[in-house]
């Protein structure tokens, strides 16, 4: 008991003191009783959001604000939190299969509502809306930073780091580079291209070799009889220092230079011989698939040079534009605001070399200060991990390597996995262990098959008809009669494999263990590819008012997800 505790009681500890004269004061009074329990009391019926599931951790854990959907009571015994995450299970597949998922509600009561994050947003927002902390910050204080990390128009990317060392540019960051880096969805919606006829892809660097962790990237384009084409490409380090620089001769024959964006002219393609295979070849022992490339819009840079690549940090998205949505702000705009550089005002064209390094300095910018610089100055995100262990609270996170890059601290303990039986052994470890106090994984294996399921052509065109035929033909079935129709036989095992998954892990846990299990979203693949084929309509003959239509419901079922929690006795 802390003591904090026994100051909560001194009345109690004062007036059993008085009732044994014979022991000095020195007696210890468990105010719980042996038989003491935590217990959680609903208060409402209210739909949750991910703060609110995010806000009962640091309640318990930390000094966080008291729920007004939940009271706990004898909080003090709550040594521990699990947090389980079970995307993919959203509330009508739970209430159309809760024989088969009986453990959820023995291991947590009833379930709550959980208004998910929109089909269009990326998944991985949902574990940020979990793991990561916003916090009121002062203007001045914000002001202060922006200033100080601002260099003056007369310094230039060499003269700010080329006394520096890779390793000491990105020291004590407050989240891994690999956080700012698009998600899948993010490549996906920016145009990214992959796996293209006539596309080459980054490659592994070779054994015990030292490829570069971070590079800058810009190209300039002509347009010939073919379209754009690629004429220089540049890359620069870490430090601003080039490491190629060289003018492509297109394929086809020029229409236009394009010399007002790309400062290319007739002279300086005369003479020039390095084909576009020729630059691939020399791009490519430079970036490996390890290596993080920067830039602004990358996804016309790779198109140009027809290469696949799938860590890239993009400046045009990582610096959100005051309008919101698609917008983007120019490089030319944030190196003045946030560089303090006129960059792009020579009048000969643009300058791969300035903006790679333009872009570069931008990157660092946000690694080092976090990804809320730049940002509207009311709030700032830190890792719910840091915070925890701000309150001497130690953390594990259990999950695959992509998350713990994103989200582990250097507080805390990491535990890489690949399948759900993995998670589930080391987090029964874990739970164990008594100097750990939050204990996060994923049981991810029903979202894995949704995902493969959306791919499959085949299968989805045979859900999608099931679910028109649904739709139009048994309207008098209630929805989840309806949703209970086409549950496969594979998701039924799934959904029996999670739920002994979630005993299994229940009875792991030491008594007054709080379990929190959040399903964050139902099936968004389906979605996802769904709106894919009305952008293709012309290539499917399926009629688009019913594709429509079954969209309109999947998305509404998917943003409706769960979350249990309950203490265990």
């Amino acid at each position: 008991m802390s003591s904090t505790e026994h100051e909560s009681s001194d009345e109690d500890i004062s007036s059993s003191s008085n009732n044994n004269n014979g022991n000095n004061g020195n007696n210890f009074y468990d105010i719980y009783g042996p038989q003491g329990k935590a217990e959680v009391i609903f208060k409402n019926e209210s739909t949750l959001n991910l703060t609110d599931v995010q806000g009962l951790v640091t309640w318990v854990l930390a000094d966080g604000i008291m729920p007004s959907w939940v009271f706990i009571k004898n909080k003090p015994l709550i040594q521990k939190v699990v947090m389980l995450y079970v995307p993919g299970l959203d509330a009508a597949l739970y209430l159309s299969q809760s024989k088969t998922l009986a453990g959820f509600k023995e291991c947590c009561d009833k379930p709550r509502a959980l208004l998910a994050l929109s089909c269009l947003s990326d998944t991985m927002l949902t574990i940020d809306g979990l793991l990561t902390c916003k916090l009121k910050r002062k203007r001045n204080a914000v002001d202060s930073m922006t200033k100080s990390t601002q260099p003056s128009q007369k310094e230039n990317c060499s003269t700010v780091t080329e006394n520096s060392s890779s390793a000491e540019l990105l020291k004590d960051i407050p989240f891994p580079i690999t956080y700012y880096t698009l998600t899948e969805k993010q490549l996906e919606d920016n145009n990214y291209c992959y796996n293209q006829p006539g596309f080459l892809s980054t490659v592994p660097a070779p054994f015990g070799s030292s490829p570069y962790e971070i590079l800058a990237l810009d190209c300039e384009m002509c347009y010939t009889n073919e379209g754009l084409e690629l004429t220089r490409v540049t890359l620069v380090d870490i430090k601003g220092q080039v490491l190629l620089d060289k003018l492509v001769k297109p394929s086809n024959a020029i229409v236009d230079y394009n010399t007002r964006y790309s400062g290319i002219t007739h002279e300086m393609l005369s003479g020039v011989t390095t084909s576009l295979k020729d630059i691939q070849e020399e791009f490519l022992k430079l970036v490996y698939k390890e290596t993080i490339l920067v830039g602004h819009s990358l996804e016309n840079d790779l198109l140009a040079l027809k290469i696949s690549h799938g860590l890239v940090i993009d400046t045009a998205v990582l610096y959100k534009h005051p309008q919101g949505g698609s917008h983007k702000t120019s490089l030319r705009v944030l190196a003045k605001k946030f560089l303090s550089r006129e960059i792009q005002q020579s009048g000969f064209g643009h300058d791969s070399t300035e903006d790679a390094r333009a872009a570069m300095e931008l990157a660092l910018l946000k690694i080092r200060n976090g990804p809320d610089f730049g940002s509207p100055p009311s709030v700032m995100r830190t890792k719910l991990l840091k915070v925890l262990f701000e309150y001497g609270k130690t953390s594990t996170l259990i999950d695959n390597v992509s998350i713990i890059k994103r989200y582990a601290s250097e507080s805390s303990h990491a535990i890489p996995v690949s399948s759900d039986d993995e998670a589930l052994s080391k987090a029964r470890k874990e739970v164990k262990n008594d100097r750990i106090h939050f204990v996060w994984t994923q049981f991810s294996e029903l979202n894995l098959h949704f995902k493969k399921q959306a791919k499959d052509e085949a299968k989805l065109n045979e859900k999608l008809a099931e679910l028109i035929s649904l739709a139009t033909c048994d309207k008098k079935l209630s929805d989840s009669k309806r949703f209970k129709s086409f549950v496969t036989p594979e998701i039924k095992e799934i959904l029996a494999r999670t739920d002994a998954r979630v005993n299994s892990l229940y009875t792991a846990l030491p008594t007054n263990t709080m379990l929190i299990i959040c399903t964050g979203h139902g099936d968004t693949a389906i979605v996802h590819r769904l709106r894919e084929m009305l952008r293709e309509q012309s290539k499917n003959s399926m009629s688009r008012k019913m594709i429509v239509k079954v969209l309109e419901e999947l998305q509404a079922q998917a943003e409706v997800a769960l979350c249990f929690v309950g203490v265990k006795h």
